[in-house]
């Protein structure tokens, strides 16, 4: 069974960095999409952005585009996330989710990792 798993979060300065990691076991098809939502405490779990495994093609949300850069490793089985120009608002736990379509609703990814926090102090 396919199993995700984040990791590379943590406190960050706002202004700063952060680059999370994706990595999945078992094969990741071309036919694949990455995504990833965040949810902060008390909110929706919100789409953030995605790749298409097979051709790199990424889509973002309007909040984070210019911002956060979506790739992928094909050789490591790894997606990534990096965050750039950090804000307190994007400060949340991170997911990364596979699905087949690039869909932006969170319904649309069956498997889940466990989720990465990043916190951003002001």
């Amino acid at each position: 069974q396919a199993q995700l798993e984040e990791s590379g979060g943590g406190l960050v300065q706002a202004g700063g960095s952060l680059r999370l990691s994706c990595a999945a076991s078992g094969r990741t098809f071309s036919s694949h999409i990455i995504g990833w939502f965040r949810q902060a405490p008390g909110k929706e779990r919100e789409y953030v952005g995605a790749i298409r495994w097979g051709t790199g093609r990424t889509y973002y949300a309007d909040s984070v585009k210019g911002r956060f850069t979506i790739s992928r490793d094909k050789a490591d089985n790894t997606a990534y996330l990096q965050m750039n120009s950090l804000s307190p608002e994007d400060a949340a736990l991170y997911y990364c989710a596979r699905g087949t379509s690039d869909s932006t609703s969170a319904t649309d990814y069956p498997v889940w990792g466990q989720g990465t926090q990043v916190t951003v102090s002001s």
